[in-house]
Order: C-alpha cells, then structure tokens, then sequence
C-alpha cells in the first residue's frame, strides 16, 4: 500500500501543531465550472490553483507540486488524457491523486481514463461543489 505524500505531509504538520492547506489543481478549461469548484474549494481551506487546459495543467502541476488533482477531459491545446499520461509519467506527479472530473459518461472514455492511471472518473452532472470537496477528504485521508 503507498501512502500519498500529502497524507504524509498532512501528519507531520499536525504532529507539530502547524496547519498547511493542502493544495489542489484544478484543470477545467470551461472558466465558470472552474470558478464554481475553486469558490467552494477555498471555503473549505483548501489552497486551489486553476489551469485553463493541458498544457497549463502540466506546468502547473510541476511547477506547484499539487497533493490532488482534478482533470476535465475535453479541453484545448491538450485533451485531459494526454495531459493524464504526462503527469503519470513524471517523477513529481506519478504518485499525484488524479481524478477525471467529464461532462462524458461513456463506459470507453472512463476505462480509458482508469487505464492511463487516474485514481477515479467523476461525472460532473452527479456531483456538486460540495461532493468534489468531499472526494478531497477521502483521497487525502482528512
């Protein structure tokens, strides 16, 4: 079993009695949805850091070292999937909670998305700010 570097971090600080936010990314290219997630993300004390496609996504994700990752599939410049096995390819962000946040449902899309190595394949229509808030929680061990 491998223990997220963020659960680990998280109980080093509580061990010391200093609290860090834990830092999310999040990749949505759509910028109301984007803004929605990061409103209710920083309410709830997490540090959230948007990217507006693939490409900014990765330079953002070696650049910030996120403790999660939440990534839209269908966007510009680079589609989440490759962007997926870019971050799953690197040192910094192989070991990364990565879960798929899509407007598709499709059986084929999500077997693809959990063969290149996301954690999990959310459908936007079946979760609320609140529930992606929550998702954190259990990912991170909080």
């Amino acid at each position: 079993m491998q223990i997220s570097s963020a659960f680990v971090k998280l109980f080093l600080l509580m061990k010391e009695g200093v609290e860090e936010k834990i830092k999310v990314l999040l990749i949505e290219d759509e910028k109301e949805v984007a803004e929605l997630y990061r409103l209710k993300l920083s309410l709830d004390g997490y540090e959230v850091i948007t990217a507006e496609n693939g490409e900014e996504g990765l330079e953002r994700a070696f650049s910030e070292k996120p403790d999660l990752i939440f990534l839209d599939i269908k966007m510009p410049k680079m589609d989440g999937f490759e962007a997926l096995k870019k971050l799953r390819s690197n040192e910094k962000t192989k070991n990364v909670p990565i879960l798929i946040l899509s407007n598709f449902d499709e059986q084929e899309l999500i077997e693809k998305g959990m063969t290149l190595g996301a954690n999990e394949y959310l459908i936007k229509s079946q979760f609320t700010p609140e529930g992606i808030s929550k998702k954190i929680k259990d990912w991170l061990g909080e």
